[in-house]
């Protein structure tokens, strides 16, 4: 048994965007160095933790938190559309072991993720079926949102079930860092939006093609600066990866919902798919980060940052 871990933020503009040549040089290269960790690892199991963005889980049922017995693709963003190779019986037996230690976790059975999760998985193994994989959504678009020791406690649990499989695990966490892109709040959301917010599953290509150059448009905007979004907050995006490498997360149980979304923006709270992967790396064992990047990408819309991790 080992546990090795990879965080990572998503962006759906990667393949849209234009950053400066010498940022898209820095993230190319932090994709190669995360590459390069997991080829030297050689995990035989993934498990991955990852938001939606009003893709596969929408208001009328919005848990926080859902493990995948077996899941696909959307196809959002140019990302990889199709069956990811989930192994059933053990997301089954994890989905117990985490009930059974007082953690309240959904189940499904034909999870539908996003670029959220597939995009990891493309950049890593260059397509979302080449590995055993366990989806682990993670609730970081729609209100209300569970506290923060509560995702702490679910990577905890999932993490001592991974400590005694006879597996390479691999652990990803996919999200944030600091970013406010145009995802609607049910409060102030139109009639349209609130009926895409409640259930908006398999758009047509037309509707998903406006919705996606919505973003894209706020990008362009943005990195011009004449966008109203929130803007970026490397401060708090390296404090937290600072706490994510100093192996205590206990500080992280202090954040608050609000609190996060006023310092660093609406989907700041994707951070919970990183906090919910370090933890589940520490309940494997002490861990030591061996690689670490982060810019702020206005183009991407995202403070960008990237790390791995192995238990010592």
């Amino acid at each position: 048994m080992s546990v090795a871990l990879v965080t990572m933020s998503h962006s759906p503009l990667l393949e849209y965007a234009e950053p400066p040549a010498e940022v898209s040089t820095a993230v190319q290269s932090a994709f190669d160095q995360a590459r390069a960790f997991v080829r030297d690892y050689d995990p035989t199991l993934v498990v991955s933790f990852a938001p939606d963005h009003y893709n596969g889980f929408f208001y009328d049922l919005m848990p926080p938190f859902c493990i995948g017995y077996e899941a696909l693709g959307v196809g959002d963003y140019r990302t990889a559309e199709g069956p990811l190779d989930v192994p059933t019986r053990v997301a089954e037996r994890m989905a117990e072991w985490v009930a059974e230690r007082d953690i309240d976790v959904a189940i499904s059975r034909r999870m539908e993720v996003d670029h959220g999760a597939v995009q990891p998985l493309e950049i890593l193994f260059g397509g979302i079926a080449t590995v055993p994989t366990i989806p682990v959504f993670v609730n970081g678009v729609a209100k209300p949102f569970t506290r923060m020791s509560r995702v702490r406690r679910l990577g905890e649990a999932i993490g001592s079930f991974l400590a005694g499989l006879d597996e390479r695990v691999l652990v990803i966490g996919s999200g944030g860092l600091s970013h406010d892109p145009p995802v609607p709040q049910w409060a102030t959301a139109n009639e349209e939006q609130r009926a895409l917010l409640l259930n908006g599953r398999h758009p047509t290509a037309a509707a998903r093609d406006a919705r996606q150059r919505r973003v894209i448009d706020t990008a362009k905007s943005f990195a011009a600066g004449t966008a109203t979004i929130r803007d970026l907050n490397p401060e708090w995006d390296q404090a937290l990866m600072a706490v994510l490498a100093s192996g205590d997360l206990t500080p992280i149980d202090g954040m608050t919902a609000p609190q996060m979304a006023k310092d660093a923006g609406n989907s700041a709270h994707e951070v919970r798919t990183w906090v919910a992967a370090f933890s589940a790396l520490a309940a494997a064992g002490p861990y030591a980060v061996e690689f670490s990047f982060y810019r702020p990408i206005r183009e991407f819309i995202a403070g960008f940052g990237v790390m791995t991790a192995r238990t010592v």
